[in-house]
């Protein structure tokens, strides 16, 4: 039985990476590392209840002597690195949490993964792969035309993607310096089930059905590249199965849209499911609020090299994806409560402490 080390494996993209991937590999066992902050969440992992190929650990990526532990009993065949604080408002009210998980945290994993390398047999070794899962937010922000490519020079503008860049190269470094064979994947934005409800899709699906105010910061034309989050979950097994050590690989969902659109598509989808005749169009709820401070204006994605390389494309376009996505938000709503039931409540974050 083949055997992965997950960190993060209870958040959003984690999650689902988990639950599709035991689902599509039989012979497939995941020891899931999760600290269970706010955005960790068993319900998500609910129906890999009693399966024994599903291992789970709660715990921080950053404790070494769990870490060490793990890779010295279960001896994983490789390690898949999503454990991240991973929302940019967050980071500007608090960086130092993001430095200290996205950071030193990340280099913990990358000194037991060398260490656990390095007592394997040679064909144990050209096996083994530390995964990395990064974004591309460290590349900064794009003008009206051009496309983040793995060659493009690193830029972060919020805390959160300085954090992330700071990872990236670290992972790098690993395999310059040891000759870890790491590989990284730096994605566009995600969408899809078990989302936490901070993040722009989810939080808009929730507060439209409750016919909630949708605060949509600036003028709404900032542009991003959206990714269904299970084409997401095939690139990354992709990657590990096929990708180069010492690689980078970009994964985008060739769907460029602002958040305006974004918005305003999530506003027909909950009115044409949840038609409300006394009130009209959830498109009145939009309210521009002050921007973000340091709001990247656009990001987009050329994942040419994943595709051309390694054969990976996306299967799910954003129209049939955000179609789904309003579906799953509206028939669990139990998920929903239960993550909504500590201490955030939909509110803004990201006005920085002196706001």
């Amino acid at each position: 039985m083949k055997t992965l080390l997950v960190t993060g494996g209870a958040g959003f993209i984690g999650g689902n990476y988990v639950l599709r991937s035991l689902a599509q590999d039989p012979d497939l066992r995941i020891i899931n590392l999760d600290a269970l902050t706010y955005a960790g969440n068993l319900d998500t992992l609910a129906p890999l209840s009693g399966d024994e190929r599903h291992v789970f650990v709660h715990g921080d990526i950053g404790d070494a002597a769990l870490v060490k532990e793990l890779m010295t009993r279960y001896k994983p065949g490789a390690v898949v690195n999503f454990a991240a604080e991973s929302h940019v408002d967050r980071s500007i009210d608090g960086p130092a949490d993001f430095v200290q998980t996205n950071v030193v945290g990340t280099l913990n994993v990358l000194q037991c993964s060398l260490d656990l390398w390095r007592t394997l047999p040679g064909g144990g070794q050209s096996k083994f792969r530390f995964l990395h899962v990064s974004t591309d937010e460290v590349y900064g922000s794009l003008g009206a035309t051009g496309l983040f490519r793995e060659t493009t020079p690193y830029a972060p503008n919020s805390p959160y993607a300085a954090s992330k860049a700071s990872s990236d190269h670290l992972v790098r470094a690993f395999h310059h310096t040891y000759g870890l064979p790491t590989l990284t994947t730096n994605c566009s934005n995600n969408y899809g089930p078990y989302q936490f409800p901070e993040k722009l899709i989810p939080l808009m699906v929730l507060n439209a059905l409750e016919l909630k105010p949708l605060p949509v910061y600036g003028d709404g034309q900032q542009v991003r590249d959206w990714l269904y989050v299970l084409d997401h979950v095939d690139a990354i097994n992709t990657v590990l199965g096929s990708g180069q050590p010492g690689e980078v690989y970009n994964v985008g969902g060739n769907s460029e849209r602002t958040n305006m659109q974004v918005v305003q598509a999530i506003c027909d989808a909950v009115d044409q499911r949840r038609p409300d005749g006394a009130f009209g169009s959830r498109r009145q709820l939009v309210e521009h609020v002050s921007d973000r401070p340091g709001h990247d204006r656009r990001y987009a994605i050329d994942c040419s090299k994943l595709m051309n390389h390694l054969g990976w494309r996306p299967s799910v376009d954003f129209e049939a994806g955000l179609q789904q996505t309003v579906d799953w938000y509206l028939e669990n709503p139990r998920w929903v409560r239960r993550v909504l039931d500590g201490s955030y409540q939909r509110e803004r974050l990201g006005l920085g402490s002196d706001a």
